[in-house]
């Protein structure tokens, strides 16, 4: 399904999911879109566009998230920035991030390329032995 400006709505959140505060705002970002961005024209430089981004960021996350997730995204919208290809984030499952006291994710909840010492997940193998500097 597409909306009026050409942008597909997430068929897999459903219309009533989020709280009344976050519809409350998702009739602010329609009412925008309805009556606002037809007057200043299509400038967001990412994919899918700012208001389609907030809708799902809202239906998705709720109001807390969904807005602070929208704000970072219009943040990011200036001449500076390259834009490109932005998708909301998907929900984090609960219990997703059961830390230990130390704040780190235990072994049993990092992926195994993951379980290194240096926190970071392998990328596969070096494409080119690194070349010595001149002078060293």
């Amino acid at each position: 399904m597409r909306s009026r400006h050409g942008d597909a709505f997430p068929s897999e959140h459903p219309a009533g999911a989020s709280g009344p505060v976050a519809a409350v705002l998702i009739l602010l970002v329609r009412a925008y879109r309805r009556f606002l961005s037809p007057l200043l024209g299509q400038q967001c430089r990412f994919q899918p566009s700012c208001s389609a981004y907030g809708l799902e960021a809202l239906q998705v996350h709720g109001a807390l998230r969904g807005t602070w997730l929208t704000a970072r995204r219009i943040s990011r919208c200036h001449p500076f920035h390259s834009g490109g290809f932005d998708p909301v984030p998907p929900k984090k499952a609960a219990g997703a991030h059961a830390f230990k006291e130390s704040g780190r994710p235990s072994s049993q909840e990092l992926p195994a390329a993951a379980s290194s010492n240096s926190g970071r997940e392998e990328s596969g193998p070096a494409i080119a032995e690194p070349k010595e500097l001149p002078g060293a």
